[in-house]
Parts: structure tokens; C-alpha cells; sequence
């Protein structure tokens, strides 16, 4: 959810990763793709027609692929972070998240978890971007309007 929701990914970019004995080992593809781009490419490896004009018109992926496959097995690296060890009391924003109502949906001040989110990943001292909202998502009452 590029698009409008910076709640969970950075809202100017989404990485993709290509997993595949096709895929370009080692390749870093720095195309301008879209979410359509990605659903054009599952198409054409799948024989089926686009859904939309949007998904006809992207760009597939063709630079992420290559044309004979790679069947090298994958090398497991052992994790650095333990994956249980979440939500400590500890982390970054943790007690302010206390506070926060999650139980109902967008009840939690917009701003205020997207920057705990964004420094409990990025650091403490990273600079959290302005969100970056579409003007057509917003009710008349958000842009002002009486």
C-alpha cells in the first residue's frame, strides 16, 4: 500500500524482491516499476490478459529476469535478530504506543505511530519524512473545506 499508507512502508518507494531460478542474481534493478508493473509481470508469466489499463500499460520486469535459469540451491545466513524478541518495554516509542487507543481502526493519532513505527526501524535518531497524501483520499473536512 504505497500509494496512501506510510503507516508501514516508506511512502515514496516499495522494494520488490524477485525470488526465482530465473531472477538476475545479484542484480539490483533500479527501473521505475509500480504495483502494476509487478501485477503486469505475474501476468505475463501466468498467459493471462491485463485486468485494467493500468496493469496493460506498466512496465514489466523484464530487466529482473534472465532468460536461462539459475538452479544454484539458496544459502541459509543465520539471523542477527531475534524475531521473538519483539515489543519490549524498552523499544523506541513503547510507551507512548501504551497510550494509543489500537483497538479501533485510524483511533491512534496518524502521526504520532507513524513516527514511533519509523524510528523503531529506522533509529531513534533517524529523520522521519513527511507522510505524502493524495489529495483525492481526503474528505472535505480534511483539507478544510466547511
Amino acid at each position: 500500500d504505497a500509494q496512501d499508507g506510510s503507516d508501514h512502508v516508506d511512502a515514496r518507494r516499495t522494494v520488490a524482491l524477485v525470488a526465482s531460478p530465473y531472477a538476475r542474481r545479484g542484480a539490483v534493478d533500479s527501473t521505475l516499476y509500480t504495483t502494476s508493473s509487478m501485477l503486469r509481470t505475474m501476468e505475463l508469466m501466468l498467459g493471462l490478459p491485463p485486468m485494467s489499463q493500468y496493469d496493460a500499460s506498466a512496465t514489466p520486469m523484464y530487466a529482473s529476469f534472465g532468460v536461462k535459469p539459475d538452479l544454484t540451491p539458496y544459502t541459509h545466513r543465520k539471523p542477527e535478530i531475534d524475531v521473538n524478541e519483539k515489543n519490549t518495554t524498552m523499544a523506541w516509542g513503547a510507551g507512548k504506543s501504551l497510550e494509543m487507543n489500537l483497538d479501533e481502526v485510524d483511533a491512534a493519532p496518524m502521526f504520532a505511530l507513524n513516527e514511533i513505527i519509523w524510528k523503531s526501524v529506522k533509529g531513534a535518531d533517524s529523520p522521519m519524512p513527511l507522510p505524502v497524501h493524495r489529495f483525492a483520499f481526503h474528505s472535505q473536512t480534511s483539507r478544510g473545506a466547511r
